[in-house]
C-alpha cells in the first residue's frame, strides 16, 4: 500500500473465467481519485453506448477510495457499486457501509470489475490473506441473502480472526426476477457472533449481480491495522481524525441524529435540501 492506493485493479470475466490485473495509472488517480470515479472510468472503458444492463458486456464494478480503511476516520469503510441499471437503463452508483472496500484494497486491489455471465451460480473469492483469486461453484442450499452471507462467512472464515476479516456481497432470490433489488454487503460482528448487513440499495445492482449468476463475492483480509493504508503522515492523520470525531460527537444530534435515529432520519434531511425526486 502506498498513500491509500494498491495501484492495481482486479478484472474478472465470467464468460471465459479469466482473471486479470490492471495497473492504476497516475492519470486515473489525478482525474478520478477512487471510489465512484474509478468505477465510472472502468465501466466507461468496458462498455459501448449501445450496451444494455443485461448484456454480458455490462460490468458490476466495486471500489473504495484512498482514505478507505483509515481507522481514525468514521465512515471510511464505505464502498461504491456502479453498473448499468435495469431500472433506469443508464449508469447508476450506490454506496454501502461495512468493510468490503478496505478489505478489497488491502487484498491488493483498488477496484473490482466483473464482466460476462457464468453458466451456473458461482462465488468469487478474493483471498487477501494468501494472495489468490478464485471462481468457485456456489453452494446450492442457502438462497435468502442473510443466510448466504452467514454461510459464506462461516465457509471462508475458519477462525474467529478470519471471520472478522470476511466481507460478502450478495443478492437474494428476489433479485433473480425483480429489477429494484439492491446488493447486500455484510461484515462479521464479533460481539454478536453473527453477520450484519448493509445495502447498496439504489438502481437495481442486485438484479445485475444475479443476472451474471453471481451468488456471492467474498473478500477476506485478516491483518487490517491502524496503518494498513500506508499514509504519508500518521501524526497529521490522527490529529484530523480527532477533530472530525469531536465534531460528529458535538453536532450529530442537531444536524443528523444518525446515532439516535439512524438512516431513516436521512429522508427528512434530504427532503429539506430538495434531494428527493418528489
Amino acid at each position: 500500500m502506498e498513500r491509500g492506493y494498491a495501484n492495481r485493479t482486479l478484472y474478472i470475466n465470467l464468460d471465459n473465467n479469466t482473471i486479470d490485473i490492471k495497473p492504476v495509472t497516475a492519470q486515473m488517480k489525478e482525474l478520478f481519485t477512487g471510489g465512484r470515479g474509478f468505477c465510472l472510468w472502468l465501466l466507461w472503458n468496458a462498455t459501448k453506448p449501445t450496451t444494455q444492463w443485461d448484456d454480458p458486456e455490462n460490468e458490476f464494478v466495486v471500489a473504495g477510495g484512498p482514505i478507505g480503511g483509515i481507522t481514525q476516520y468514521p465512515g471510511s469503510g464505505k464502498c461504491t457499486v456502479v453498473t448499468l441499471s435495469p431500472m433506469t437503463k443508464s449508469v447508476i452508483d450506490s454506496n454501502s457501509g461495512g468493510y468490503f472496500g478496505p478489505f478489497l484494497k488491502f487484498s491488493g486491489f483498488d477496484a473490482l470489475e466483473v464482466q460476462g455471465k457464468a453458466e451456473r451460480d458461482v462465488v468469487i473469492f478474493i483471498d487477501g490473506d494468501n494472495g489468490r483469486v478464485t471462481i468457485e461453484d456456489a453452494p446450492l442450499d442457502a438462497v435468502d441473502t442473510h443466510l448466504v452471507n452467514r454461510q459464506m462467512t462461516d465457509l471462508y472464515g475458519e477462525t474467529e480472526k478470519q471471520k472478522r476479516g470476511v466481507s460478502v456481497i450478495s443478492a437474494g432470490q428476489a433479485a433473480d426476477y425483480n429489477a429494484i433489488c439492491g446488493v447486500n454487503i455484510s461484515y462479521y460482528d464479533a460481539r454478536r457472533k453473527d453477520v450484519r448487513i448493509k445495502q447498496a440499495a439504489r438502481g437495481g445492482a442486485g438484479r445485475v449481480l444475479r443476472d451474471k449468476r453471481i451468488k456471492a463475492i467474498v473478500v477476506r483480509y485478516s491483518e487490517m491495522g491502524p496503518n494498513s493504508n500506508g499514509v504519508a503522515d500518521m501524526a497529521l492523520l490522527r490529529k484530523a481524525g480527532q477533530r472530525i470525531n469531536k465534531e460528529i460527537t458535538d453536532f450529530d444530534a442537531v444536524q443528523n441524529d444518525m446515532r439516535g435515529t439512524g438512516t431513516p432520519y436521512l429522508v427528512d434531511i434530504m427532503d429539506r435540501f430538495d434531494l428527493l425526486p418528489t
